[in-house]
């Protein structure tokens, strides 16, 4: 069976975790990112050490219109996606009316724009073959607001609004919908974000997982069709906590947690 996984934000972080556990469990790849060089030393080693097909699509999907023009090369080529992995994202700490605006219209279009662009467009398939899964990489942030990363956390909010309503459409269609939603994690994201100081990724409050275990727990959920996986039983609880919260107050809390 020859089955086709695509993921994007393959070369690393959870992204090439999952890589790792698709290519293991006999997946076909289709692996999407803009360092085109890493994209294919990663190919190379999946296909020797697993003995699988790896595609690589070098695009940076904070442009518009990639993820499209991704979509149309798949067409053109006849690869058929099964599984979905939307991963690739980023965020930027600061204060917002001092933080660049190119970067956070960039970051909507990457965390947002084009994950929509591609769940609509392969989901679209999926629904028609009745079959296949999509794992959308939301975050614990997608809770509630976060002041000093006020565009990140709006975006990973509507990554699992969005994923949960999708799921419910498509509840009886064959095609499962998954939001990931980790902590923190220790991969690149932080230092790209400039919250690598932070309480929260100095694991003061909330153990700081490693990338291989958050890709581990989301793959299980994912083949098990569970619409929403939080990583680690501190995040978990820290989610509930701030459920029970007035909003008011877990918003002060994470404005804390930020600086």
């Amino acid at each position: 069976m020859n089955r086709v996984a695509l993921i994007t934000g393959a070369t690393t972080g959870i992204g090439f975790e999952l890589t790792k556990l698709l290519a293991a469990d006999r997946y076909n790849l289709v692996l999407v990112a803009r360092d085109e060089q890493r994209l294919r030393q990663i190919a190379a080693d999946l296909q020797t050490r697993h003995n699988v097909s790896v595609t690589v699509l070098a695009k940076d999907l904070a442009v518009a219109k990639n993820g499209e023009d991704l979509v149309q090369e798949l067409q053109e080529t006849n690869v058929v996606v099964d599984t979905l992995v939307n991963n690739a994202g980023f965020g930027l700490a600061g204060a917002f009316v001092e933080t660049d605006l190119k970067q956070e219209l960039d970051m909507i279009q990457l965390n947002i724009v084009s994950l929509v662009t591609l769940t609509k467009l392969l989901g679209r398939q999926m629904a028609q073959r009745r079959q296949g899964k999509i794992l959308n990489v939301a975050s614990t942030a997608a809770f509630q607001p976060g002041p000093f990363m006020v565009v990140y956390y709006a975006t990973k909010a509507f990554v699992l609004s969005f994923s949960e309503g999708l799921a419910e459409e498509l509840a009886s269609s064959g095609v499962t919908v998954t939001a990931l939603c980790p902590g923190p994690t220790a991969t690149q994201f932080s230092k790209r974000a400039q919250v690598q100081e932070s309480i929260l990724f100095k694991g003061a409050l909330l153990p700081v997982l490693d990338a291989a275990t958050v890709a581990r727990i989301g793959y299980r959920g994912l083949l098990k069709g569970r619409r929403v996986v939080i990583p680690g039983l501190m995040n978990k609880l820290g989610v509930q906590g701030v459920r029970l919260l007035p909003r008011r107050l877990a918003t002060s809390v994470t404005r804390r947690l930020n600086t």
